[in-house]
């Protein structure tokens, strides 16, 4: 099948094909394949070809004349004036002085537009300096360093459509390893979290020295108050440090905010579950999977095959 060229045809194309036709000794379907160029197109230059080349000239779609409703020259020199006059004057009143004067009676977005053509009330952007992250010393020592956070479970992913209950994913992820520790809760709360970071511990078999969260209310107060939060007196008693990051900077807990995409695109975007336990049950299913799959951080490791390796070079922070 021979395909047509969309290019713009040059003005000799135009004019043998015109031409050639005119003499009618050669069939239209011929035509066309001979110069690349549609039945369609020979038809429109035909209704204007009078022989000539000129008549084939590309013509202009712009209007000749100014739109009917544009500004006149009188109504752009008043309002030059105007301005200019009064270099402090805003829109609004600019408009309010306009009607009273000389009855301007277009639209007020009209007058914007003009005077943004004309140069006036032109918005200066200010350059600002593109962000650029700090360099970040990932850690290499298993349990040096564990991100926590939660995700709210979708409630598209309950099948039983009476169940009102929330559901939340508790995530831990270690930084060395990126190997991670997920559990469902149906409660948003500093007891959950307490009793998730226990269960962390076992799965892991170690104690980590810092656990890094954002200021959720299940990890730390709002306010500043004498009381400690059940968090922070769990962790002085195992000695682990409890670092907060900078309030609405999610990135600096950017390895489990990642993994949280990541689950809802392997996980929640297909489950459904029929209770508790059943998300229970699918959840440790997931996680198994989900700790095999390889890393290109990790040279193309499995968090598995990355614990593993650092175990293997004694490149372990603590040990329960």
């Amino acid at each position: 099948m021979e395909i047509i060229s969309r290019l713009p045809h040059d003005l000799n194309t135009k004019y043998y094909a015109c031409l050639t036709y005119s003499k009618g000794n050669m069939p239209v379907n011929h035509i066309i394949r001979k110069y690349h160029i549609s039945k369609a197109s020979l038809m429109r230059w035909m209704k204007r070809f009078d022989g000539s080349k000129d008549s084939l000239l590309n013509h202009s779609h712009r209007p000749l004349s100014p739109h009917p409703n544009s500004h006149s020259s009188f109504e752009i020199n008043k309002i030059s004036n105007m301005i200019r006059r009064n270099p402090d004057i805003g829109l609004n009143e600019l408009y309010s002085k306009l009607r009273t004067s000389i009855g301007y009676a277009r639209h007020y977005a009209s007058l914007y537009r003009l005077l943004r053509r004309l140069g006036f009330y032109d918005i200066i952007q200010e350059k600002h300096e593109s962000y650029v992250p700090k360099p970040y010393q990932t850690p290499m020592n298993l349990g040096e360093k564990w991100q926590m956070d939660v995700k709210f479970i979708p409630k598209e992913c309950k099948a039983n459509p009476i169940d009102e209950n929330r559901y939340y994913q508790y995530t831990v992820i270690d930084e060395a390893s990126r190997e991670r520790f997920i559990y469902p809760y149906m409660e948003h709360s500093s007891y959950s979290t307490v009793d998730f970071v226990k269960r962390a511990i076992a799965f892991f078999g170690y104690v980590p020295q810092i656990i890094q969260t954002d200021n959720g209310f299940e990890f730390t107060h709002f306010k500043p108050t004498s009381m400690q939060h059940p968090f922070d007196v769990f962790c002085e008693s195992l000695g682990i440090q409890h670092k907060l990051i900078r309030p609405r900077t999610p990135r600096h807990n950017g390895k489990v905010e990642r993994s949280h995409r990541n689950d809802q695109s392997r996980f929640y975007n297909y489950v459904k579950f029929y209770s508790y336990p059943d998300l229970i049950k699918q959840m440790k299913a997931y996680l198994y999977r989900s700790n095999r799959i390889c890393m290109s951080t990790l040279k193309w490791l499995t968090p598995i095959e990355k614990r593993q390796q650092l175990i293997s070079l004694n490149l372990v922070a603590s040990i329960a």
